[in-house]
């Protein structure tokens, strides 16, 4: 898949109570929208890729314009718990999923709002993205998954390259912790550490 990827999730736009609960640098929410629509825009290219893992927006009927000051022309939304209007809206996305598996430099990397124990392929090397924890949910050092949020990366997207470059190193520890078999790449869990 050519081009640039970008991940991020829980922005929360038109949302003024998630400044407090996640003690957000903004103003108000106007302030906020503004400041992460200009991230996402600085970052972003028109004809990149941009997945948005859940909670996109607060308000029903601020959702479409939020979704038109977003550049990006290839954006694909999977559903978080503040979502619900996400079907309505589904024609402003290329997909709008409640899961959603990709394959990227040949891994394969499953998207979902929701951090999870376990994901399709996550005992042979698949990788797992996700939002919802506003930064607060600890690493699981045995765990090949990555939160994306805005409140993890100073309010922006987070690039595939940089991605990359966090889960790697993790991944290679993890194999030569014996945690997985050389045999299958980055393949089958050793049983005594599942």
């Amino acid at each position: 898949m050519p081009g640039n990827y970008w991940f991020t999730a829980d922005l929360h736009l038109g949302h003024e109570g998630i400044i407090r609960h996640c003690a957000r640098p903004f103003r108000n929410a106007d302030h906020m929208d503004a400041m992460i629509l200009r991230g996402l825009n600085e970052w972003v290219e028109p004809d990149d890729h941009l997945y948005i893992l859940g909670d996109f927006c607060w308000r029903r009927e601020r959702f479409e314009d939020y979704r038109r000051r977003i550049r990006c022309k290839n954006v694909y939304l999977v559903r978080g718990n503040h979502d619900k209007w996400a079907d309505t809206f589904a024609a402003l996305f290329l997909r709008v999923e409640d899961l959603l598996e990709i394959h990227l430099d040949g891994r394969r990397v499953v998207l979902c709002h929701y951090p999870m124990i376990s994901w399709h392929g996550s005992h042979r090397g698949s990788w797992h993205l996700h939002g919802h924890s506003h930064g607060r949910l600890p690493e699981d050092p045995e765990a090949l998954r990555m939160e994306v949020g805005v409140d993890t990366h100073e309010y922006r997207p987070w690039h595939w390259e940089e991605i990359k470059a966090r889960l790697l190193p993790k991944e290679q520890e993890m194999i030569a912790a014996g945690c997985f078999s050389r045999r299958c790449g980055v393949a089958l869990a050793v049983s005594e550490h599942s």
